[in-house]
């Protein structure tokens, strides 16, 4: 088993995982970007929804710098990262235990669709790779809101953040807004 860590490029956004329920697939949600715009890929709206994400990869890179990982094993992209500061991610603001914190990148989505690449490590994988980039970077700190009670959250459950070193910055019964401090951690 090999795996690669890739930054999420222009070019690579088509390789993102696909999988068999809504919305198919992370190039096409637009659920943090957009979360005014419902878009159902299964109706025929996959080009648009794809070149609405490949904008927004384009704006967030010229901005912010790079802000997603792809992961592959043995050459197959099986998990997909999404980071950035929430004002790039403005579905950020409609949770409750919100808002992101100004010194903070916001990790909007650390999934690896297909269970049996699950509970290997790869997830840990994909989150060292943004932290260690963030870190270089020289940003303070990293939040998520994590999902209590489901790993069936394409951000991740809370106990995984838990076992990385995450702390719960602001409690929900559902989506904790979870805290890494990059500068503490390593």
């Amino acid at each position: 088993m090999k795996a690669e860590l890739l930054d999420l490029t222009e070019e690579n956004l088509i390789e993102a995982p696909e999988w068999a329920s809504r919305p198919y697939s992370c190039k096409w949600c637009l659920y943090w970007e957009e979360p005014e715009l419902l878009l159902d890929p299964a109706e025929g709206k996959k080009g648009e929804m794809f070149q609405r994400k490949l904008a927004w990869l384009r704006l967030v890179r010229a901005e912010f710098g790079p802000c997603g990982k792809l992961l592959y094993l043995d050459g197959k992209a099986i998990g997909y990262a999404e980071y950035a500061p929430a004002r790039f991610l403005p579905n950020s603001r409609n949770y409750p235990a919100g808002p992101v914190s100004e010194d903070a990148a916001l990790i909007a989505c650390l999934f690896i669709p297909a269970r049996e690449h699950r509970g290997r490590g790869l997830g840990s994988l994909l989150l060292k790779g943004i932290l260690d980039e963030l870190r270089s970077r020289g940003l303070k700190a990293v939040e998520a809101f994590a999902r209590r009670g489901s790993p069936e959250n394409p951000v991740g459950p809370v106990k995984f953040y838990l076992k990385h070193g995450f702390h719960i910055r602001r409690d929900d019964e559902e989506f904790p807004l979870m805290r890494l401090e990059l500068e503490e951690s390593g």
